[in-house]
């Protein structure tokens, strides 16, 4: 494996990318950051020491800049994304432009012998059929505008041959640039700070993956790059298929004297499907972090810090 290795990382400053820029400097590779850095300042200051890092305070959306830093990189990871429903819908154009727009600028600038590896979302997946498990030729029928644009751009990407496909399960965990909005960081926050969860939709089906385990699976794909590209690959934690109800009652484990309370009516976020990542695990990937181990780190941590900067 060359460890002189230059990759191109989006968005790097973000939930994933601060901890995936961080493991690929330590590896030595020759990593280079595009970041505007408006939801963390602070993700990745811990790399400003390093020789073979560099950080471009910038927007993808700057062409001029984005072809400029595309040249000459083995790798280009673009993570850089108006990630969640909520906000997506906030800035509907913008999401448009980095979602997608700034994707298909990439491929065109791109050359053959270049890789890419990409990032999509199970929210791809909308509403699954009730037995049966979503794999990666199951129908793709997004419901919101942050995943009508992550399909897209994933259509875009397979069509570069030279590229692999991720889908992520609803990412967990602890990160330098936190989120406490995707769903098992807000329940156990929830949980920690109020004693009690309100549960819509509580049989509302999703799969999980710890952030590190993301991380893993990239590094993955770069050392095994040419037997797994080509290919759009599921990744989550088949031991964590779960209703709403079922990681609440896991959380409560954790969390004394939790109050659980099931609600009537409508949750805006209609997603509901359980995934099967059989695929990369024939490749040789398995996550190696629990849900219940995520739960226990997420507790620890909301229990010294609950203010952390959001993004919806």
């Amino acid at each position: 494996m060359n460890k002189k290795m230059k990759i191109l990382i989006t968005g790097g400053a973000g939930y994933i990318g601060s901890l995936l820029v961080t493991e690929l400097v330590n590896l030595k590779y020759e990593v280079t950051v595009i970041d505007n850095l408006i939801f963390s300042k602070t993700s990745l200051l811990h790399l400003q020491s390093k020789k073979n890092f560099k950080l471009i305070v910038g927007d993808v959306n700057d062409k001029k800049l984005f072809a400029k830093e595309i040249k000459n990189k083995d790798l280009i990871i673009p993570l850089a994304a108006l990630v969640g429903a909520p906000l997506c819908d906030r800035f509907k154009k913008q999401t448009v432009e980095t979602n997608l727009n700034s994707i298909k600028f990439l491929l065109k600038k791109i050359k053959p012998n270049q890789k890419i590896i990409f990032m999509n979302s199970n929210s791809g997946y909308g509403v699954g059929e009730k037995n049966k498990f979503c794999d990666e030729n199951t129908s793709l029928n997004p419901i919101s505008l942050y995943g009508r644009t992550k399909v897209q751009a994933e259509k875009e990407v397979m069509k570069f041959k030279n590229s692999i496909c991720f889908r992520l399960a609803t990412v967990f965990g602890y990160s330098y640039r936190m989120r406490t909005d995707v769903l098992v960081n807000n329940f156990v926050l929830t949980a920690v700070k109020k004693k009690k969860l309100e549960l819509f939709e509580p049989k509302f089906r999703r799969n999980y993956i710890h952030v590190r385990d993301v991380v893993r699976a990239i590094l993955f794909s770069i050392k095994n790059f040419k037997k797994m590209k080509s290919n759009i690959y599921n990744l989550g934690l088949s031991t964590a298929n779960l209703t709403k109800e079922q990681l609440a009652l896991r959380i409560k484990k954790r969390v004394k004297n939790l109050k659980i309370t099931l609600k009537k009516g409508k949750d805006p976020d209609k997603r509901d499907y359980f995934v099967s990542n059989k695929k990369i695990e024939k490749m040789g990937f398995k996550p190696i972090y629990s849900i219940d181990a995520g739960i226990e780190e997420m507790t620890k941590v909301f229990k010294i810090k609950q203010d952390f900067y959001n993004n919806y």
